[in-house]
């Protein structure tokens, strides 16, 4: 860290605590050149994560909507909340970690529709119809057929 009075490169860390609401840490450093003390403020960088939709649409990321999906997909299944809350969150270190300002609503889907068909076959057959748009039994069918080999 540099020196806000002399510009040396070379300061040392003399006290470090959580800073307000643990959201960030604050630290006291001293300039090993010229002396003097001066405070720091360290906290996680926040990424605004960008959802590029069907057309071209971009909207921010909403994590309620990946939830509602699931919710609706799970309606009456013996699928708890803390399991869709799990997965929710499973989801969204996924999306986070590919460190990505923007991502397609696609990957996305398919995400969700992994996890759900690990978890719970009827509520993934639910959701891939909603998300693939089935137009007729016959892409319901398709569907059901890969999920039975």
């Amino acid at each position: 860290m540099k020196c806000p009075y002399c510009g040396e490169d070379d300061t040392k860390v003399i006290d470090s605590r959580p800073a307000e609401d643990n959201s960030a840490i604050r630290r006291r450093r001293q300039c090993e050149k010229c002396s003097k003390r001066f405070t720091t403020y360290e906290k996680v960088e926040s990424i605004p994560l960008i959802v590029i939709k069907k057309g071209n649409i971009r909207e921010p990321y909403d994590r309620g909507k990946i939830e509602a999906g699931i919710l609706r997909s799970c309606h009456k299944r013996p699928v708890s909340y803390d399991q869709i809350v799990a997965m929710v969150e499973d989801i969204e270190n996924a999306i986070f970690n590919t460190e990505q300002k923007e991502i397609q609503s696609e990957q996305i889907g398919e995400l969700v529709m992994e996890r759900l068909k690990a978890l719970d076959q009827v509520a993934y057959v639910r959701f891939a119809s909603v998300y693939r748009e089935f137009k007729d039994v016959n892409t319901f069918m398709a569907e059901l057929s890969k999920l039975l080999k």
